[in-house]
């Protein structure tokens, strides 16, 4: 059971021999990163490649640790109990299985997915410790054990919101997602725009680049932006000659919005023209 990439994402040897790590040590995978760069892809694609199942948990502000466990409906239970329900005799219809049950009950090792840790409270990595380590919980209201046939194979993300706890760190195989460079870019290009022009595609990198480096940028472009912006730019039958305009009337690059998500980046660029309008006069 080996990560070598696959048809549709293009992963450098680190992250390979990441993933490889963690699949042999049996540690969740850490994965931290820009916004954009393929964290919560890698999952899918992990699964792919191996031949896994996929269970995906995607973490909000609101979760809990204990939801990818189980809930115990008792409201539900209340209420059927006042209607005369008779299923109400058996608590177990009122337990609803988290991710983590389903991972553990897998019929096959799946890919567990927990997508953006770092959205939920501060103990939420604390809360799962004990459950990722032994790979099994208790259910309370039911009196019976859930254990793992299996590990399954846990792959982490974070966008650096929060800080996690080092109890949680110590438990998982860390790797950071690197930026691409243009080379690797061009590869990912080419992987979702089979025989694209190369002459749009060196043009569109040399100012995907450019606008990543102008200084006070509150939130560069990521590499799915950039895959947004190529396909408007094919869609408008935007050519590369017209990516290589310096006119400073133009500084903003066309389509600018699959780029650009706030408004100060927007009037950061806007300001770039007026001083390069007044010094070109």
């Amino acid at each position: 059971m080996r990560f070598e990439g696959t048809k549709s994402y293009v992963a450098d040897a680190d992250l390979k021999i990441a993933v490889n790590a963690a699949i042999a040590l049996e540690r969740p995978l850490l994965i931290k990163g820009e916004p954009g760069t393929g964290k919560t892809v890698l999952a899918a694609e992990v699964a792919k490649a191996i031949g896994a199942p996929l269970i995906e948990w995607h973490v909000k502000s609101t979760t809990k640790a204990i939801h990818g466990l189980y809930e115990y409906d008792a409201v539900a239970r209340l209420r059927d109990s006042q209607l005369g329900d008779p299923r109400v005799s058996d608590i177990k219809n009122y337990i609803r299985r988290g991710k983590l049950w389903d991972a553990f009950e897998s019929a096959e090792r799946p890919v567990l997915l927990i997508d953006e840790i770092d959205k939920a409270d501060i103990e939420f990595p604390n809360d799962l410790l004990q459950e990722l380590d032994r790979m099994e919980f208790h259910v309370y209201e039911t009196g019976e054990t859930i254990k793992a046939a299996q590990r399954p194979v846990v792959i982490i993300t974070s966008n650096n919101e929060k800080e996690l706890p080092d109890a949680f760190l110590r438990r998982c195989f860390f790797h950071y997602i690197r930026f691409p460079d243009a080379d690797t870019m061009r590869e990912i290009v080419e992987v979702h725009f089979p025989g694209i022009k190369q002459r749009l595609v060196a043009e569109a990198l040399k100012l995907f680049y450019e606008i990543r480096e102008v200084p006070g940028l509150k939130k560069k472009p990521s590499t799915s932006e950039l895959l947004d912006w190529l396909k408007l730019l094919m869609v408008e039958d935007i050519g590369p000659d017209t990516l290589r305009e310096r006119d400073p009337k133009k500084l903003i690059p066309p389509l600018h919005g699959a780029l650009l998500k706030n408004e100060q980046d927007v009037h950061l660029f806007e300001r770039l023209a007026f001083l390069s309008r007044r010094e070109s006069q």
